[in-house]
């Protein structure tokens, strides 16, 4: 046998891959501010990749490759990614946008040193290039693996012919926010597995409350400025509104967590926790740096997380 063959390692792996949509056109409007914006676009995906225990294997040209042990992961940093490149769109001219598409699949591949190659790795390339412009199309292993696991609904596409490929793949798009033109005209698959017909989109839950809860923080500034003023215009020597400007500012910060999407949740909580310690310990000063014991659990736990994560 062929030391090659015998020594060729195989696994089962979930491939994600993007490219940027029109990326010749805005290339030829502006080299030098696309590729800015590519890289700072690609760091932000990066960034939500690793967060959700995903690994970068290959960037090249405008496209970017990660393979995650986790289906449902994949996915949910697949959203993460297109809700926060839409927020960072939004303050762009229509024409100068960066619109990513993505396309997941799960499948055996080879493993090369880092690389993966074979036709789990085509598959997801061709679902890729079938989404629109910030959008997310998964195969059907993909769908059958988090139908019932992210809340969020799906678009049957059909069967997806893939060259060299002798079975078409069955498709889905994957509903963000407001459905992309010409969803409504897409049918649901007819099969009695295809899960709920209709299925909240927690991503544009969380977006509409972020909406919705964002001007709270204004109130809560608002309200801790009165506090330091009605504290210093009746001054006594005691500095009392220090403990109820700690408590608005840990309370906003652990709510900024619970609806960002930039940063893991977890992780940043446990961060949120720790200033609050501190600070406390700090307003209580005697002495005694007391907080650094609860800080050292709080570094092992998230350390641990982070492990069990990856």
């Amino acid at each position: 046998m062929n030391d090659t063959l015998r020594d060729t390692q195989r696994k089962l792996t979930t491939i994600f891959c993007a490219d940027v949509q029109d990326y010749t056109r805005l290339m030829g409007v502006d080299e030098e501010g696309t590729l800015g914006m590519l890289k700072h676009y690609r760091d932000a995906m990066s960034r939500l990749i690793e967060a959700h225990g995903g690994r970068v294997i290959n960037t090249w040209g405008d496209g970017v490759i990660a393979e995650f042990p986790s289906v449902v992961e994949c996915l949910r940093a697949s959203m993460d990614i297109q809700n926060e490149l839409a927020d960072q769109n939004a303050a762009r001219p229509a024409d100068g946008r960066m619109l990513f598409r993505i396309g997941i699949n799960l499948g055996d591949v080879i493993v090369d040193g880092d690389d993966i190659y074979g036709d789990g790795v085509n598959i997801a390339a061709r679902l890729q290039a079938s989404a629109t412009g910030g959008g997310i199309v998964i195969s059907n292993t993909v769908y059958d693996q988090v139908r019932n696991k992210v809340a969020v609904g799906f678009d049957f596409l059909g069967p997806l012919a893939i060259k060299n490929i002798a079975d078409a793949v069955p498709s889905y798009a994957v509903r963000i926010g407001e459905a992309p033109a010409g969803a409504s005209s897409i049918k649901a698959k007819p099969d009695v597995d295809s899960g709920p017909p209709a299925q909240v989109n927690s991503a544009a839950v969380m977006q509409k409350l972020g909406a919705l809860i964002r001007p709270m923080f204004w109130l809560a500034a608002l309200a801790a400025a009165v506090l330091l003023a009605i504290n210093i215009l009746s001054w006594k020597g005691v500095f009392w509104s220090a403990w109820p400007i700690l408590g608005l500012v840990v309370c906003s910060a652990l709510v900024w967590v619970a609806i960002q999407s930039r940063y893991d949740r977890i992780l940043a909580g446990l961060g949120v926790i720790g200033v609050g310690i501190a600070g406390i310990n700090i307003l209580t000063w005697h002495g005694i740096f007391w907080s650094g014991w609860p800080l050292l659990g709080i570094g092992v736990t998230a350390a641990l997380y982070k492990i069990i994560r990856r």
